[in-house]
This record gives structure tokens, sequence and C-alpha cells, in this order.
């Protein structure tokens, strides 16, 4: 028998007759890449994260897509919890952006733990309050804050060691706007010494610089 619920962040004190129903449901491996859903599919199921980042996009009418959030241990996929309680079809894309172990709770078993498990209930909801906030707060960047200042957040976001291994249509996608928008304001950044560009990555060269860059009209 799986001990998988014992891994699953917000969930590991649930009552006995809960994870009795939880724990006979199997661990699926997912490889990166991985396509969990796309726009116009009804939800299949509640995923559980044990391991692993899941990314969810919104692909717009001409193909432009915006990253909308991060999926990992503990959190959860708003548009999966809005389509088992509302019905509703998903708009949004899913892809493994490293190798995931998840759970994925069906539609019915899912229902029927809202109303009788209390943690499981919790776990949803809570996460769900968190991840609602954080849309809002990625709304507030898209619509008040400059490309250049949310662009500087990004780098400083994905930086490891100061050194961001990245393309000009990824970093497009993270901060809602056009590649071309994105080498454009890369140059200005390159001019104004904060970064340096290679191909396939960009350097930090003055943190302090690109610090007070991404603070600015930051919600």
């Amino acid at each position: 028998m799986s001990n998988w619920i014992d891994r699953a962040q917000g969930l590991t004190d649930m009552d006995p007759q809960s994870r009795a129903i939880l724990q006979g449901l199997p661990v699926t491996n997912l490889t990166k890449g991985h396509a969990l859903f796309h726009p116009g599919e009804a939800a299949r199921g509640f995923a559980i994260v044990l391991s692993g980042r899941i990314e969810v996009y919104l692909i717009g009418p001409t193909g432009r897509e915006i990253l909308l959030y991060g999926i990992e241990p503990g959190q959860s996929c708003v548009q999966s919890t809005l389509g088992l309680l509302g019905a509703a079809d998903y708009t949004g894309e899913a892809v493994t952006t490293s190798e995931v172990e998840l759970v994925l709770v069906p539609r019915d078993m899912f229902l029927t733990l809202i109303e009788t498990a209390p943690v499981f209930r919790a776990f949803v909801f809570g996460a769900f309050a968190t991840r609602m906030q954080s849309m809002m707060e990625l709304l507030e960047r898209v619509a008040f804050q400059k490309v250049e200042s949310r662009l500087a957040a990004a780098l400083l976001d994905q930086a490891q060691d100061d050194v961001v291994h990245t393309t000009h249509a990824e970093l497009a996608t993270r901060i809602g706007t056009a590649r071309e928008v994105v080498s454009r304001r890369l140059d200005i950044l390159v001019k104004r010494g904060l970064v340096r560009q290679d191909r396939g990555l960009v350097t930090v060269t003055n943190r302090p610089g690109l610090v007070a860059l991404a603070e600015i009209d930051a919600p």
C-alpha cells in the first residue's frame, strides 16, 4: 500500500477514513514537457503534486502566451478547482517543467472529500485562496507595472549565481508581453550596465540596480 499521503504537504493530518479513501490512488510519474491539459478540455480530477513543478499558461488568439502560475508541492491549480466545482472547461494549458510526481483525485472522490474531510477541504480552499492572491498580483503587475520593472523582477527571480538561462520568448511569456518588446528592453538594460547578454543566457552585472528597477510600481 502506497504511503504517498505522508509526502503530501497539507494532507498528512487527514483522518483515517479520508486517508483510506485516498490511499489507493496511484502515483503518476511525468517527464519534463508533458502537457496535463489544454484549453477546452474538461477537468478530470484534482492534481496533488508530490515533487516537481507544473506551469499553467494562458494562450491568446494570436498564440501569444502568458505564465499564470506554477504548481509545486503544497500548491494547487485554480483552473482544476474551478473546473471540478463549477464544471467549467480549462481555458489554459498546463505543462511540466521538470520531472513530476503527482496523484490525480477523480472528480467524484474530490467532491466527496470536499464535503466530508475537513483537512482536505482546508487544503483545497487554502491553496485556492493563496493562488488567487498571486494571480491578482500578476494582474496588477501586467496592468500597472512597467515592462522594464517586470523584466527586472523576472530576471532576479530566475537567476542562479546571477546567471539566467532563458530565451527572449520565455521571458516574454513570464511577464506578459511580446518577444520583440523583451528584446528591446534587454538592449536598454545592457546599455545601462545592469545585465550582459550572451546566446541563451543573461548575466546580472548590477544586482542592486536591477533590484531597484524591479521595485518600481511593484504591487
